[in-house]
């Protein structure tokens, strides 16, 4: 793979791009694939290559190996959820790929952590700053707001999804080309972000995308939470959500079990490596300078909130601090910020940014839009 070049450092006013999904699962999943088929194909592509090459997952693997993996878990995703797994293999048959093809370019980090279950290795993932605001904090209307960063590769591929179920709220979702989704909010006021963490051990299950998407069809903070803790994953992640009255979790969850704390008077953080001590166990080794990274961020997001009043301005500014959090791709790992999104529930809103948000303006979608 040729190296990521940097980029100069200037604002540019490239607005996220947006795509309707509606009518039945099948016809959501043909009108993505339909809509970016070369996108999608090439997307899938790299991140089958990324997998193969062990950069991520610590070890290196075939093709077929990796295509056989992802196929094994079919059976989970259906499980899990018949109808988002449908939409899946729809997207896929409109690309013409396979539906193992599908779960790698959509659940790429969940994937990597099941293919390095098989093997052993040092993962190179360092992915997202994510904050939950407090209503107290932000004039009575909390906020869900991150980064997400990603190998430098997929800031080409950055998509707003704009999925209306016929039984289910609509949901505004930030994702790729190729993905059921990564981060959202629902027109009932539930929100969901997420960090990326490593698990030592992966499974055979349920890779993020779909658990996103799942817990946007809810309109409960309850149902939300159990669409994440229920799901049989494949990989780590760290899962943020909040309602429209300014509740807030966060869920350390891992293959092995998942850890939760309340959002109280005080924002919650989260970076890359595991804060609960019962979640560390399952946490693969990460590499010092990616570590150095992830506790970095975490503290520099900490200090800009620091009793502070916080508006989307000042969120816009936090995803754009150059001292740790808005990450430039850079040799070895070529990570970068590639996106940001800001979310307000009680609205409910979403603020969205496409490319380093030092770079790009963020756009403003609503439900009346």
């Amino acid at each position: 793979m040729e190296p990521v070049q940097e980029r100069p450092m200037e604002r540019s006013n490239r607005e996220i791009r947006r795509i309707v999904l509606d009518g039945s699962p099948e016809e959501m999943g043909a009108c993505h694939g339909e809509s970016y088929k070369d996108e999608i194909r090439a997307y899938a592509e790299d991140r089958v290559a990324l997998s193969s090459s062990g950069s991520w997952s610590g070890r290196a693997a075939s093709r077929e190996e990796v295509l056989e993996l992802a196929a094994s878990m079919l059976p989970a995703h259906r499980s899990y959820s018949a109808p988002l797994c449908a939409e899946m293999e729809a997207m896929a048959r409109a690309c013409d790929l396979s539906a193992a093809e599908a779960i790698v370019v959509g659940g790429f980090t969940d994937f990597v952590d099941a293919l390095r279950a098989t093997g052993a290795g040092v993962p190179e993932e360092d992915d997202c700053t994510a904050v939950l605001v407090p209503n107290a904090m932000a004039d009575g209307q909390g906020f869900l707001a991150q980064t997400w960063d990603m190998h430098a590769s997929a800031t080409e591929h950055v998509t707003l999804l704009d999925v209306r179920p016929p039984a289910a709220p609509r949901s505004l979702v930030f994702s790729t080309v190729g993905c059921l989704g990564q981060i959202g909010v629902n027109e009932a006021g539930i929100a969901i972000g997420i960090n990326n963490l490593n698990a030592e051990v992966g499974a055979r299950g349920v890779t993020w995308p779909l658990v996103i998407r799942e817990a946007l069809a809810q309109t409960s903070l309850e149902a939300a939470a159990e669409s994440v803790t229920r799901a049989p994953l494949t990989g780590a992640h760290h899962y943020l959500l909040m309602d429209g009255v300014g509740r807030g979790l966060d869920i350390e969850a891992m293959p092995q079990g998942c850890a939760i704390r309340e959002l109280g008077d005080e924002p919650l953080v989260h970076t890359n490596h595991c804060l609960d001590p019962a979640m560390q166990k399952h946490q693969a080794e990460k590499a010092p300078a990616l570590m150095a990274s992830s506790q970095a961020r975490l503290e520099r997001a900490c200090e800009l909130l620091d009793g502070a009043q916080v508006d989307t301005a000042a969120l816009m500014e936090l995803t754009r601090d150059s001292q740790a959090i808005c990450q430039v791709a850079k040799p070895p790992f070529h990570i970068e910020s590639s996106g940001a999104t800001i979310m307000r529930p009680g609205t409910p809103e979403m603020w969205a940014a496409w490319g380093l948000p030092s770079e790009n303006e963020f756009s403003h979608f609503g439900f009346s839009e």
